[in-house]
């Protein structure tokens, strides 16, 4: 005997399987067409990833208490941060004076609110103006190449080599020591990187296949980057004007704490560190307050940024 018939033997000894000797298990009432979970954008995605991130919805908190206390505190503290009143001078916190006053008798936590004002304000118009110039220059090296790419990448080279004090007190001597000047003097160097930063990734894009398709129909190199370069971007780009905004608050405290950032009757963060340090010794909750919201708003910004990194990040979805 062969074994095919040897087989065909042992298949007809043996009982026949019918689907009604098996019983669905857990899956009574639902149905193989029916779509279990909604269907999610990608910016869907990213918010669902970004809001399971414990430490960035913390960052994001932080975030939002810092941005309404600046706003709403002089408001309910009914103190005027330019007011002086030499009989309260140097007082520490009480229910009056949240924050205590300075040397002057100026109320502190009114002066912290305004001055919250001022850095974040320069914060993100250094932020706007380096990520405008830097991704603009960026995609247009990266799609063009060839005597662009070699003149922007050039002149990236020769600014970002330039002394970053020295562009400061000459902006300061040319255009006085005003807010505009502040924002222009630290954001003139600071597109050189984030101009790289896009290159390189243009330079990856540039050869897929929707890029070459919008050239082929005539779409103008503005369009390009516009429309097709820079949203492909703008994840890397999103995660790096995080880190900016704190770098480029940081930089008007250190400016302002040599005596080059805000000046008087306007104040900054940075500006009411430098007079607190005076104080130190005998007062030294003049440094401690500004010193405070500084860490807070730079440690927010950092705890979204890395939740953006990661929500951000093609790699870890699922």
């Amino acid at each position: 005997m062969n074994s095919f018939e040897s087989n065909l033997n042992v298949v007809q000894n043996e009982k026949i399987i019918d689907k009604n000797m098996f019983e669905r298990v857990g899956t009574k009432g639902l149905s193989g067409e029916e779509i279990s979970k909604p269907s999610l954008t990608y910016w869907s995605d990213v918010w669902r990833r970004f809001r399971s991130n414990g430490l960035s919805i913390l960052g994001l908190i932080l975030l939002v208490l810092v941005v309404a206390t600046i706003f709403v505190g002089p408001l309910i503290s009914e103190h005027d941060y330019q007011y002086i009143n030499t009989d309260v001078k140097d007082l520490k916190p009480n229910s009056e004076y949240w924050f205590g006053t300075d040397d002057m008798g100026r109320d502190l936590f009114t002066r912290v609110c305004y001055g919250g004002r001022i850095s974040l304000l320069i914060g993100l118009c250094c932020t706007l103006v380096k990520f405008i110039i830097g991704s603009l220059l960026g995609a247009l090296a990266g799609l063009k190449g060839g005597v662009i790419d070699n003149i922007i990448m050039r002149l990236a080279e020769f600014i970002g080599n330039l002394p970053y004090l020295i562009i400061v007190l000459i902006l300061s001597v040319v255009l006085g020591r005003s807010i505009f000047a502040l924002v222009l003097a630290m954001s003139i160097t600071s597109w050189v990187g984030t101009t790289r930063m896009v290159r390189g990734q243009i330079l990856q894009i540039r050869e897929q296949d929707y890029v070459e398709a919008a050239a082929a129909l005539g779409s103008s190199t503005g369009r390009i980057i516009m429309k097709h370069l820079l949203p492909n971007t703008l994840g890397i780009i999103m995660v790096e004007i995080t880190m900016s905004v704190p770098g480029f608050i940081f930089g008007e405290a250190f400016l302002s704490y040599i005596g080059l950032g805000v000046q008087a009757p306007k104040t900054s963060w940075g500006a009411l560190a430098s007079a607190g340090q005076e104080q130190l010794m005998f007062y030294p909750h003049q440094l401690f307050f500004p010193c405070l919201m500084i860490v807070i708003t730079m440690l927010a910004f950092h705890l979204i940024g890395d939740g953006l990194s990661d929500a951000l990040d093609p790699k870890l979805r699922k």
